[in-house]
């Protein structure tokens, strides 16, 4: 199997514009001759995630629009066409979707589907229209605590957790034939709800399985969209354990996707010796103080330790309950998990959604969360 490098244009991102000018208006300060300059100006506070945009992770925000956007039952599918630009894995176009309810709030919503790289290829393939109406982003369901807020709804066909960036040539013929163009993907949906709901007064970002996972590399996106907007992140069975002390598994995975511009080079432990993510999500919430986030997972996820892991139950368990009480004790008011005693996969779309974890139903915990309520805490069985 070989990668083919396909076109790239680079662009100055938006932080390392804004960072121009904040240099530039200092420069031009510096020419009074005012004699009652502060010998210590104040700094500008740090950009969070700016060490990323300097790596190049928006190199694709502001570069699509789609090429066709319809209207059905309230329901905008926006379709970018083929090219060099977002792309499924097959080939297919690109396409996401957007409801507005008339909200000042705003959910993102990454759906999951498998995963493709050198070791496996199982993932889905192709992106459908719409916005399926069940468990969280059912409207109509009363105890849904986010069904009256707009959507940003963005499929999932990469096989790259939204990350990815490479296309390959798996039948040696020449000619590229998968296609993972998730960074192009995520970057165009992101416009797309940056253009559709611009103010948002808050901002639930979430996702389940690779959805759940792309949540992590869409935050830092999602920030620089929305400067200054708490966002609250609800990670649903994309919580990062991999395979224990092996690192070199979350490496191949990042070079397979062609997605090491999203570990910053000064985290030296964002790739640690024990194999698992958490590092790397507690880098990101050092990062950015107005990010919150709740991470959900069943005690035994076989997808995970029996799939795309390949670890086992035991080994599954017995990092699961570490890693996320190491996220909880780094954040401990802005990081929980829930967690019940069961066998399954994800939550917020299945009829899962309807389980409780020490004592606590789902719905209610996601409620609490969005409250601000001190009875947010981290609950299993």
């Amino acid at each position: 199997m070989k990668s083919i490098s396909t076109p790239r244009l680079r662009y100055g991102s938006r932080a390392s514009l804004m960072a121009a000018g904040i240099l530039s208006l200092g420069l031009l300060a510096g020419c009074s001759d005012s004699s009652d300059r502060p010998n210590n100006p104040p700094q500008p506070e740090p950009q969070p995630f700016q060490e990323l945009y300097d790596q190049g992770i928006d190199r694709y925000i502001g570069e699509y629009t789609p090429m066709l956007s319809e209207e059905t039952d309230g329901i905008v599918d926006h379709s970018f066409g083929a090219g060099d630009g977002p792309l499924c894995l097959d080939g297919s176009e690109y396409t996401m979707a957007t409801r507005d309810a008339g909200s000042e709030d705003l959910m993102i919503f990454l759906q999951g589907g498998g995963a493709c790289w050198s070791e496996l290829c199982a993932a889905t393939p192709n992106a459908s229209p719409g916005i399926p109406e069940n468990g969280i982003l059912d409207p109509e369901r009363q105890d849904n605590p986010v069904r009256g807020y707009n959507v940003a709804y963005l499929p999932y066909c990469d096989g790259g957790i939204f990350a990815s960036d490479i296309d390959y040539d798996t039948d040696g013929d020449g000619e590229a034939d998968r296609f993972q163009r998730g960074l192009h993907n995520l970057s165009a949906g992101l416009d797309v709800a940056a253009r559709t709901f611009p103010n948002p007064r808050r901002i639930v970002l979430s996702g389940s399985s690779a959805g759940g996972l792309g949540s992590t590399f869409a935050l830092p996106l999602v920030r620089l969209q929305y400067p200054g907007v708490r966002i609250d992140v609800i990670n649903d069975a994309g919580v990062g354990v991999g395979r224990p002390g092996q690192p070199d598994y979350l490496e191949l995975l990042f070079d397979d996707w062609n997605a090491r511009a999203f570990i910053p080079e000064s985290c030296e432990n964002c790739i640690p010796e024990d194999g698992h993510f958490s590092d790397y999500h507690i880098w990101q919430m050092d990062q950015d103080p107005d990010v919150r986030r709740g991470m959900l997972s069943h005690s035994d996820d076989p997808t995970f330790a029996l799939g795309f892991l390949m670890i086992g139950f035991d080994a599954w368990k017995e990092a699961l309950y570490p890693e996320m009480q190491q996220l909880e004790d780094a954040h401990p008011e802005r990081s929980k998990y829930w967690i019940p005693i069961a066998t399954g996969h994800t939550f917020l779309q299945s009829d899962e959604i309807e389980r409780s974890a020490g004592g606590v139903p789902l719905l209610e915990w996601i409620q609490l969360m969005l409250d601000d309520s001190p009875d947010w805490q981290s609950a299993q069985d």
